[in-house]
């Protein structure tokens, strides 16, 4: 086994998983945001945020460890 292979398999886990999670919240039908907004109210805001947390971060994170090690 190779020194940075958990590494990578992490740094791939993480692609993989800020991908499906970009995928599930821009998809139109997988993601109902006007019910979203019903049932949020004024938090729905907090949505975007957990949007960028969870899928642009991970999959650029994810990235940054491929590229480096």
């Amino acid at each position: 086994m190779q020194p940075n292979m958990p590494i990578q398999i992490i740094g791939t886990t993480l692609i993989l998983l800020g991908g499906a999670v970009s995928v599930l919240f821009w998809v139109p039908r997988l993601l109902n945001r006007q019910r979203l907004k019903e049932i949020l109210g004024r938090r729905y805001p907090l949505v975007f945020f957990i949007y960028l947390a969870n899928g642009p971060f991970l999959f650029f994170l994810g990235l940054l460890l491929l590229l480096l090690f």
